[in-house]
């Protein structure tokens, strides 16, 4: 039961065989926004990039601004193949730890070595916080390298196991939908349809926490 149900997640469970391909269907809409008359997409995602210009500029130094463009980037890919993975027969990369590790562990290698070349005394200040009792420094040492250590797979792991858990549980209540009557069958139409809506809300979500967490690393190495 349970392998035929992680069966979904597989490459070569769907209809294509080079289904990593459609990693890149969201770039196909970059350049409507550029050749065709603005519409209200185009519009709206105008403002949310403006959005997300606001609040990485917050939270990178004067000397980073530049970089935000590489997150927008980032959380633009993420969400696409997010959305991407919600329709039919569409292959869901976001949900898989080779494509969520291909994408924080280039970037968690970039900042330590960047970090350590040029700030390697605020890198060594960042393992011991401040008012740390000297007894507990050790210790301290210890944790935060842990948790410096741990980032990329923490990053990887969030993003492919919300959109793992939301697509398990939609298979789940579509599975019983035949064996069920009338009233209780219109009763789960309803109930996956606000699924899918919550699903939806996901996508962005893990989408911005993936941008932003990367943005306060970066904010971390100067």
């Amino acid at each position: 039961m349970m392998t035929n149900l992680f069966s979904i997640f597989e490459p070569s469970s769907m209809i294509m065989s080079m289904n990593w391909i459609s990693s890149l269907l969201g770039l196909l809409f970059v350049p409507y926004i550029f050749w065709a008359s603005p519409s209200r997409w185009s519009l709206l995602w105008s403002k949310v990039i403006a959005a997300l210009h606001k609040d990485f500029f917050a939270l990178l130094l004067p000397s980073h601004l530049g970089v935000s463009i590489m997150f927008i980037s980032l959380f633009s890919f993420i969400v696409f193949n997010n959305f991407l993975g919600l329709l039919p027969y569409v292959f869901t990369s976001s949900s898989h730890m080779v494509m969520t590790l291909s994408l924080s562990l280039p970037i968690w290698i970039t900042l330590m070595f960047f970090g350590w070349l040029n700030h390697t005394n605020h890198m060594f200040a960042h393992l011991v916080p401040q008012g740390t009792p000297p007894m507990l420094m050790p210790f301290m040492v210890l944790i935060e390298t842990i948790s410096n250590v741990i980032r990329p797979g923490t990053l990887a792991i969030r993003l492919a196991a919300n959109m793992i858990a939301g697509h398990l549980l939609l298979t789940l209540m579509g599975g019983v939908g035949p064996s069920l009557y009338s009233l209780t069958l219109f009763m789960l139409l309803m109930s996956q349809i606000l699924l899918l809506t919550l699903e939806s809300a996901v996508a962005i979500i893990q989408s911005y926490v993936f941008a932003v967490l990367s943005t306060l690393y970066t904010s971390e190495i100067s």
